[in-house]
């Protein structure tokens, strides 16, 4: 299996699946390259696991040019700002400031800073899953984990969340 060592003060190995489906190695100074070797052959099912899944991703993320990106914004706006100012109103919630990103990884982020974030790619899912993670993220404004009481409010306003997060996958 082909991959790539990167060396550096770190203390244990590490594997890695780059955005190219390229296996990376980190290594601690000073390691074998035999216990490289078997280290990688040892994680092989793993290795193979999430090379399918980072392709997976990166089909369903393909890169976007910056003028894609920038449409995508504008009309993730148009989507997600009203239904953020919807939901707000109704679990008396209001983050101290929203942006939209281009993030592939997530759909959503709430700072301590109680600012929210949303990716421009959740335009591109239905209404339902949008809201989903509008609810989500207005909920860490009150409940900064993923406790019950998280999911108790995220469920007072959406009883169906657990379908409406299956739509995302």
């Amino acid at each position: 299996m082909d991959y790539k060592i990167f060396y550096s003060k770190r203390k244990t190995l590490a594997l890695q699946i780059s955005t190219e489906c390229e296996v990376i190695v980190r290594a601690p100074y000073g390691v074998s390259r035999n216990i490289i070797e078997n280290f990688v052959s040892s994680h092989e099912n793993w290795i193979r696991d999430h090379i399918e899944k980072r392709k997976a991703l990166n089909e369903r993320f393909p890169e976007l040019s910056k003028d894609e990106i920038e449409n995508l914004k504008i009309e993730a706006k148009k989507i997600i700002l009203p239904r953020l100012e919807h939901f707000s109103k109704i679990m008396e919630l209001y983050p101290e400031g929203v942006s939209i990103n281009s993030a592939k990884k997530r759909f959503g982020s709430c700072s301590a800073k109680k600012r929210i974030n949303f990716s421009c790619r959740l335009a591109l899912y239905p209404i339902e899953a949008i809201d989903y993670v509008v609810v989500h993220e207005l909920a860490h404004l009150k409940h900064f984990d993923h406790s019950r009481s998280f999911w108790s409010l995220v469920e007072k306003f959406l009883p169906d969340y657990k379908e409406r997060k299956n739509l995302l996958r």
